[in-house]
Formats: C-alpha cells, sequence, structure tokens
C-alpha cells in the first residue's frame, strides 16, 4: 500500500465489542422457539432498525408495549438488560485501539447504535472514551450504509478521505465507505486486523 493513512475510523458492535440480541432473553424465554418467534415478531430487527435510526428508547418500548400490551414485560426487558446482550469486549480489537491511541494515531468510530443504549454500553465499556469522537447513527438520524452519514463524520472531524481507513463487519457499509474514496477493510478477527493494518505501513 502507497496510501499514508492519517485517520481510522472503527465500527464498534461485533468489532469492539460481543453483541448476542437474544442473549437476555435465554432465561426470560427459556424455550428457543417462543423466543425466535419474540425476536422476530415483536422485538424484530425491523423494530431495533427503528432504535439505530434514533427513536428514543422508552419512546419505542412505549409504543411497542401498547401494540402487544401482554408482552410489555418481555419488551421493557430490551433496554433494562441490554447490557446482557453485550456480555464481553473482543479483547484482541481493544488492544490495537489502545496500542494506535498511544502512537498517537488519530482514530474514530462510526456505529450504528441508539443514542440511549450507547450511554449505557459507553458507561460499562471505558475504551469507547479513547477516540477523539464517535459518530452515532441515533444521534445524527442517519445509518450506515447510507453515503450521508459517512459524508458527515469525514466532515465533522476533518477526515481526508484516501488518507482514512476503515473497518466495519458489515460488506454493505465497506461498499459504502470505499465509494466515498476511504479506504476499508472488513473486520473478522483481531488478527486480521493487526494484518490489514501492516499492509498500510501501520505496525503495532
Amino acid at each position: 500500500m502507497t496510501t499514508e493513512i492519517r485517520h481510522i475510523v472503527f465500527d464498534v458492535g461485533k468489532v469492539l465489542v460481543n453483541w448476542e440480541r437474544d442473549r437476555p432473553y435465554r432465561d426470560v424465554i427459556p424455550d428457543e422457539a417462543e423466543r425466535r418467534r419474540f425476536l422476530e415478531e415483536i422485538c424484530s430487527m425491523e423494530w431495533h432498525q427503528t432504535l439505530d435510526e434514533g427513536a428514543g428508547i422508552d419512546d419505542a418500548i412505549a409504543e411497542l408495549s401498547a401494540k402487544f400490551p401482554h408482552e410489555a414485560e418481555r419488551i421493557r426487558t430490551y433496554k433494562s438488560r441490554w447490557l446482557d446482550s453485550i456480555p464481553s469486549a473482543i479483547d484482541g480489537t481493544v488492544e490495537i485501539l489502545e496500542a494506535l491511541v498511544a502512537q498517537g494515531r488519530d482514530v474514530t468510530a462510526l456505529t450504528n447504535f441508539n443514542q440511549d443504549l450507547f450511554r449505557i454500553t459507553r458507561e460499562a465499556y471505558p475504551f469507547l472514551d479513547l477516540f477523539r469522537g464517535i459518530t452515532v447513527s441515533g444521534e445524527q438520524r442517519l445509518v450506515k450504509p447510507d453515503p450521508a452519514i459517512f459524508a458527515h463524520h469525514a466532515e465533522a472531524f476533518g477526515l481526508a478521505p484516501a488518507a482514512t481507513l476503515f473497518f466495519d463487519d458489515s460488506p454493505p457499509n465497506i461498499a459504502t465507505a470505499e465509494q466515498a474514496g476511504w479506504n476499508a477493510e472488513l473486520f473478522t478477527t483481531p488478527e486480521k486486523m493487526r494484518e490489514d493494518l501492516a499492509r498500510y505501513g501501520i505496525t503495532l
């Protein structure tokens, strides 16, 4: 690689922290089929998408509970046990983040995340404070892979696209970043991330 990388951008979910959406419900709804039904039909991924788009978590829970009053207690679990769905950091990636910051490199984050749930997550995982800044989809009401959120992040943090390297676990997000002129690599493991960084001349 001949491009000099001056800006490194991380995704958060499934890159720095593990996310298991069904985990809080494994003891709340022990039956696997019923649990799957609840997460497909009630607290669905489509509903979760509205959270990433900026719906307030309390309002979203109230609205869904009014629609499914017999499920209200289970719906409230989505927030009350949110951290159970993020059971651990991906330690190898956190080590990379810490090493990049220690080298004085410019590191920011761009994440699809509900703004209210992100505050809860940030308190639980202090390494998220290492970033120079974080674009949270819920705050901007823009969601990856919308090109607009990439443009916002670049403008907000003064990133030169050709000098930016982005890591994300979603191929559509990688494709949009590349269309925006960023360098982008699909995250699979911390070891692969180290290899990718090295190809861009960044050794840790």
